[in-house]
């Protein structure tokens, strides 16, 4: 049976310091190919419109600090929330201190492109956990490098957490943020479920993972974020004079159900990739231009939006001008993807069992005239979910085998990562030396040599300083006491708001490490 909407029950608001604080999840969509309608709704991939304690501390927070991008097309809690926060602020000089320590802090970490300053909090919030701690999900050195780069950010936004009083703010405009839940759920229900109807989709491949939509109206309206870490993909948007962008919203959705599609078919996209040379010129993103499944995966989603707009058959000349738009900005695969679209709805079998024979019977010899024929734009549109290169995915999948215990395969996986190449090498070089130091026995030179290039490469101070904190503990281990020492002080100096760093650092400078004894069998 195709398009049950599925509604798990209803998780009420609670204070924001609450673990499970967090509201008004619900299941959006899934296509249940089952007999049983039960069987399917367990098996309905997890995809909610929900809100964040910890965007909404984040947010708020850099809002006191100057974020005013789009103020006048926000909802009107927004002004509300500020005004609130500005109150607090003129009856507290101890709020007033903390406000203006951690306005430094967002200041200094301006981008040159004021558009960018809202991306590396979202990212850090998406990684938090709930307030009053903000607690990472994740170990420092695999936040993403965006989120990484404001990562100091943290303990000033506990403080000021505590200093404005952000819990009774939150707490006072519950009923603001239910009624978004409440307003928007249906609209993009029914947007989802039209995407999970016309692709035709089984929705077994989708269990583990999960599309989170969060509804965060102090951002500015008009910046979609989305994000992909491994197998979750999360968009944080905010209604514009009321209204949500859904366009941007099933753009990330189908990048969700497509992505594994294309991933899991590295083999039959071998004969794609001369397609790569063809848009050198083309005002595509890097990561397009060397990763044909990104290129692929993207004009495949172009298509699909391209057929399914409304109108019918009327809408043709409406379709084959978003087709000529989409081939010009560079993703020159979009029209054989719309032609086999065409045929596809013609054809009982889902999107899963067609996808494969497309990619067999394509012919490169004839979309290279087609291909030749285009005319490249002076300059094309942003990707609204920020593509990973081909060295992310294989560092994810590394990172992941680490955790894992599988050390020679997180290596190997690493060094492969690095090949490709990766946004911050340092922390594909880190993970590297990790996994040497782990090996039996360990490679004790290998590690040495990739903790060293993770000084030179890293761009994360925290790595740079466990770096050197690992190079004086291999030292010391060596009776190179003196040299050793060098290395401790460095960790210390590359950075001193990481503790836990701080902590192994000044040890080390107390007295030389020594290796754990092993524990008895």
């Amino acid at each position: 049976m195709l398009g049950r909407i599925s509604r798990p029950l209803f998780r009420r608001f609670s204070a924001i310091g609450s673990r499970h604080s967090a509201f008004g999840m619900r299941l959006l969509a899934g296509v249940c190919v089952a007999a049983a309608l039960t069987a399917a709704a367990q098996q309905t991939p997890k995809v909610t419109l929900d809100v964040s304690p910890a965007l909404f501390a984040t947010t708020t927070a850099i809002n006191a600090c100057g974020y005013d991008a789009e103020l006048s097309a926000s909802l009107p809690v927004r002004r509300e929330v500020r005004a609130q926060v500005a109150q607090a602020l003129q009856k507290s000089p101890q709020a007033e201190a903390v406000r203006g320590e951690m306005c430094t802090f967002y200041r200094e970490h301006q981008q040159p492109d004021s558009t960018r300053d809202l991306a590396p909090y979202v990212s850090l919030a998406l990684n938090l956990g709930d307030p009053p701690d903000f607690t990472p999900k994740v170990k420092e050195a695999e936040l993403p490098p965006d989120a990484s780069y404001v990562l100091g950010f943290v303990p000033l936004l506990k403080q000021f957490y505590q200093a404005a009083g952000l819990a009774q703010v939150w707490e006072s405009h519950r009923y603001d943020y239910n009624q978004l839940i409440d307003r928007y759920h249906d609209k993009v229900a029914n947007l989802l479920l039209s995407t999970d109807v016309y692709l035709r989709l089984p929705i077994s491949g989708y269990v583990g993972r999960r599309f989170t939509v969060y509804l965060e109206p102090m951002t500015a309206p008009a910046q979609v974020n989305s994000r992909n870490y491994g197998d979750d993909y999360y968009m944080v948007v905010s209604p514009e004079n009321g209204a949500l962008k859904l366009e941007q919203l099933r753009h990330t959705y189908l990048h969700f159900l497509l992505d594994p599609l294309v991933l899991k078919r590295a083999n039959s996209l071998r004969k794609f990739q001369p397609v790569l040379k063809m848009v050198a010129t083309a005002p595509l993103d890097k990561s397009f231009k060397e990763d044909v499944s990104l290129l692929v995966t993207e004009s495949l989603i172009r298509a699909v939006e391209a057929r399914t707009l409304p109108g019918g058959r009327n809408a043709e000349p409406a379709r084959q001008k978003a087709v000529a738009e989409d081939m010009s900005e560079g993703f020159v695969l979009t029209a054989y993807f719309y032609d086999q679209l065409v045929k596809f709805e013609t054809d009982p079998a889902g999107l899963q069992d067609a996808f494969p024979d497309w990619l067999y019977y394509f012919d490169l010899d004839h979309e290279r005239k087609r291909i030749a024929e285009v005319q490249f734009a002076s300059k094309g549109t942003p990707e609204i979910v920020t593509a990973s290169t081909t060295g992310t995915k294989l560092l994810q999948q590394a990172e992941r085998k680490m955790a894992d215990g599988d050390y020679s395969g997180a290596r190997q996986l690493a060094e492969e990562a690095m090949e490709k190449g990766v946004s911050d090498p340092g922390q594909a070089s880190f993970l590297i030396a990790q996994a040497a130091t782990q090996t039996t026995p360990p490679d004790v030179e290998g590690a040495r040599t990739y903790f060293e290039k993770t000084v030179q490469l890293a761009k994360n101070p925290r790595l740079v300083a466990w770096s050197h904190i690992y190079l004086g503990r291999i030292l010391d281990m060596s009776d190179r006491r003196d040299e050793a020492v060098v290395h401790y002080r460095a960790a210390l100096a590359a950075d001193d708001k990481d503790a836990g760093a701080r902590a192994a650092a000044e040890r080390g400078l107390k007295q030389p490490f020594q290796k754990p004894a092993s524990k008895p069998e």
